[in-house]
């Protein structure tokens, strides 16, 4: 009955059927407990069911279910605005609600090309992204990722884009040692814009980590040049922090390391931390007055049927709360040592197995050396690996031959070392294919 997604739909593993949660575990039909050690496609930052969440939802329920916001406003809209902005230091000034990041990120770009056209500077109409990043699987969110499975059938629909090969420190693009570069590989996006920039919006980044890429690691100076870049030739730096935002990469988010501030950054996953669906994508006050006008074509139409939905609006207040009182931050500062610990550990047990091994903040990462199987997405390998996983109480989604850890930050040692261990044996049983 349902297409699940991201599966082959001929010889794939019947899906696990799970009916509760609670903390970093999951349960399924025949009562067995897994560790959640992707937090369920990064979402759930405070693990299952935090008492605090659902009493939120169940709370604004009893007071309103759902009302549009063309024309209409309410409290937990508000409110959220508010404390986003607040929590964000004020460097945007406008909330523009959506439902999940993928939109977050069309409404993005759609804002970028019509903040220029409202300006009457119609040769803007280039985006630059990066090889292998991912924004979604919506058209315009596919048309800035970069060129894989997920969009690579779709290529006919698409607009045309400007592609840079990802900054990598730990696989470097341009073959510089990132203790000494002067990331250097944003050379050649430099030139491109001296040329061009009368012809670009803006450039599209997922900042110090591309997630589903494979989970690539980039130095905040990155974004710190890229930053000056884009101001000095006046293109706009649109940051998908979907993934990253909300501690992932051990501040709030992850342009704050690189001491910047984006014209416009697009926000979902962490942001309920997964008890319902919402995203927002803030705007910096000199965008927003170029859309204050009397002309009807000045405005941005665009919105949803759950845009600024209630209580979503109100999961994601009371997750900011949690967010703020259980210090989340520091769980992921002790999350961080517990992830190179066990990277450590498993790269000195399989040098000859894994490489990049690689932590930032609440993620941890492998690569498996693939000998003559193509890396990527779809390395077979990675379907065994999952099974294996499985099998001792651990959920893993490995990116083909990249293995990752993304679980909620409170996630126990115990339970990490659970999940360390069946990484283990995961590899016990992986050969290389000479």
């Amino acid at each position: 009955m349902i297409w699940h997604p991201y599966t082959i739909q001929l010889d794939s593993d019947p899906p696990l059927k799970i009916v509760s949660a609670k903390g970093e575990f999951l349960y399924d039909e025949n009562g067995k407990e897994y560790i959640d050690a992707i937090s369920s496609w990064w979402v759930s930052i405070h693990g299952h069911n935090h008492p605090k969440l659902v009493d939120a939802v169940k709370k604004q329920l009893d007071s309103l279910d759902h009302v549009l916001l063309a024309g209409f406003t309410h409290p937990p809209a508000l409110e959220l605005a508010h404390e986003l902005l607040e929590f964000t230091d004020w460097n945007f000034q406008k909330v523009v609600y959506s439902d999940n990041g993928s939109t977050a990120l069309e409404i993005m770009l759609k804002i970028a090309l019509q903040y220029f056209r409202n300006q009457g500077r119609q040769k803007k109409k280039v985006f630059i992204n990066f090889s292998y990043s991912y924004h979604g699987d919506t058209i315009g969110a596919m048309s800035v990722g970069g060129d894989s499975v997920f969009n690579r059938v779709f290529q006919s629909l698409l607009f045309q884009t400007k592609n840079f090969p990802s900054p990598a420190c730990h696989d470097c693009p341009v073959s510089k040692s990132p203790h000494s570069c002067a990331e250097d590989c944003l050379d050649e996006l430099e030139a491109y814009l001296s040329a061009h920039s009368e012809e670009v919006v803006g450039v599209v980044m997922e900042p110090l980590i591309a997630g589903a890429g494979g989970m690539l690691f980039h130095k905040p100076s990155v974004l710190t040049r890229l930053r000056e870049i884009t101001e000095r030739y006046d293109v706009l730096l649109l940051l998908d922090e979907v993934f990253t935002g909300f501690g992932r990469t051990g501040a709030d988010f992850a342009y704050q390391k690189a001491g910047i501030r984006p014209d416009m950054l697009a926000l979902a996953k962490g942001l309920t931390a997964g008890i319902l669906p919402l995203a927002v994508t803030l705007v910096r006050e000199e965008i927003y007055k170029e859309f204050l006008s009397h002309e009807p074509m000045k405005a941005f139409y665009h919105g949803h049927t759950m845009t600024g939905y209630p209580p979503g609006c109100a999961s994601a207040l009371a997750s900011l709360r949690i967010y703020k009182e259980e210090n989340r931050l520091a769980d992921v500062k002790q999350l961080e040592s517990y992830l190179e610990e066990g990277w450590s550990k498993l790269r000195a047990e399989f040098p000859d197995k894994i490489k990049n091994t690689r932590v930032l903040g609440s993620v941890g990462v492998g690569e498996l050396f693939t000998g003559k199987v193509q890396p990527g997405y779809v390395n077979p390998f990675a379907r065994e690996f999952r099974r294996i996983c499985q099998e001792k109480g651990v959920i893993l989604r490995p990116l083909g031959n990249v293995i990752y850890i993304t679980p909620p930050y409170n996630i126990s040692k115990s339970s990490l070392d659970k999940v360390f261990q069946a990484i283990r044996e995961g590899l016990s049983a992986y050969k290389i294919q000479d």
